[in-house]
């Protein structure tokens, strides 16, 4: 039988080797695999292009950089974002938006709110406290949190909750500090647990712009990948008109197009955002809504965030970035345009968040004037911020 005790014992030690191997290397592994970098940056920045960018104000939209665990400090050699290499960039602003569920064979067409949920068995990996298995809320707000500390143990990355802190932060740039300021979003509404006094919550926590919904329909209402297309619910509407009445900025980058309408029909005609997202005219593409939609977006004063990846710009290089970006300004203003990478959303980029000055060239060789430019890489998002943050 001592055989088999030692086939027992070495059972046993494999089986311990799987489970450290889990925690330790597949969180990482996952991340390497789902947030890749593709080489498509393009020719490097002529000595102008560097001149012009270094004068820029740039900030995007959308990141999801904080889902994955790694350190927002330290630069890694993987993934898309994080603080080193934002510097490098020549960021100055950057949303970072906290994902909370995803469905499992998750897609553009078709999601059932039922379906089982990839960010679960990330939770797991990661270690995640044990409220955040079964709340999405908690989720949200433990992603939040690794924004909060990163804040907190460097004085070149600060939240910005308010007007007040984005002026400072815009006055510590125009002195020479290489300083980043850090925005908080939700990818979806699931996050509020259907419960409106978590708006009040996630403010406090500092989330300034919150997303209706992701991949699937939830309480509030549709999503453009859901099964339903259908508009807000009665508990969505309640959500956006208290959103918009607590100076939360609405983001309806995953909405259908009925979510849309009903969202601009509850606020007001309130400005949103889509946060990362292309143009149906330039891209056909079921993660584009038509450009008669976007059309009552930006004739609302809304502002536009271009995503890097090849389903919403139809090409894997920086060139389609630029390409997309012109297709904006040209059909709905250059006041309306602005970066919304989708980093670390597990997406496919040409570039990271250091290779920011190469996007800056692509758009000089796509035609565009300085002032668009300026515009589209930062300075519509700041003047955004600067009309729908809350004074203090």
């Amino acid at each position: 039988m001592m055989w088999f005790k030692r086939f027992l014992t070495g059972c046993a030690v494999l089986s311990l080797l799987l489970v450290i191997g889990f925690f330790t290397l597949a969180p990482q592994w996952v991340d390497r695999n789902a947030n890749v970098v593709t080489g498509g940056a393009g020719p490097a920045p002529s000595a102008a292009t560097l001149a012009l960018h270094q004068q820029l104000l740039v900030g995007d939209l959308h990141a999801d950089s904080a889902l994955w665990g790694r350190d927002l400090l330290t630069r890694n050699t993987w993934g898309q974002v994080d603080l080193p290499r934002l510097i490098e960039g020549g960021a100055a602003l950057q949303m970072f938006t906290t994902v909370t569920k995803s469905p499992r064979g998750q897609n553009y067409d078709r999601n059932a709110s039922d379906a089982a949920d990839n960010i679960t068995l990330l939770a797991l990996a990661q270690r995640w406290p044990a409220a955040a298995y079964n709340s999405l809320f908690a989720r949200a707000m433990l992603q939040a949190e690794r924004v909060h500390t990163a804040t907190e143990r460097s004085s070149q990355l600060t939240l910005i909750r308010s007007q007040t802190d984005l002026s400072s932060l815009l006055s510590q740039r125009a002195n020479g500090q290489r300083v980043v300021g850090a925005l908080l979003g939700t990818e979806g509404s699931h996050a509020l647990d259907g419960e409106l006094e978590n708006i009040d919550r996630l403010y406090t926590a500092g989330f300034r712009m919150m997303g209706l919904q992701h991949f699937f329909d939830n309480r509030l209402g549709g999503s453009l990948h859901g099964e339903s297309q259908t508009g807000l619910t009665r508990f969505g509407i309640d959500a956006v008109k208290k959103m918009h009445a607590m100076d939360v900025m609405i983001d309806v980058a995953h909405s259908s197009e009925a979510t849309v309408r009903d969202t601009l029909a509850a606020t007001g005609n309130a400005a949103l955002i889509v946060s990362h997202t292309g143009f149906q005219g330039h891209c056909p593409s079921p993660r584009n809504i038509s450009d008669e939609t976007m059309a009552l977006i930006t004739e609302a004063g809304g502002l536009i965030g271009v995503g890097f990846w090849a389903d919403v710009t139809c090409g894997e290089s920086v060139t389609a970035i630029a390409e997309a970006i012109r297709y904006g300004v040209k059909r709905f203003g250059a006041s309306h345009i602005a970066l919304g990478s989708d980093w670390d959303g597990s997406v496919t980029t040409p570039i990271d968040a250091a290779q920011l000055p190469h996007l800056t060239q692509a758009l000089v060789d796509a035609g565009l004037s300085e002032a668009d430019i300026r515009a589209v890489m930062g300075g519509n998002m700041a003047r955004f911020l600067k009309e729908h943050l809350p004074p203090t």
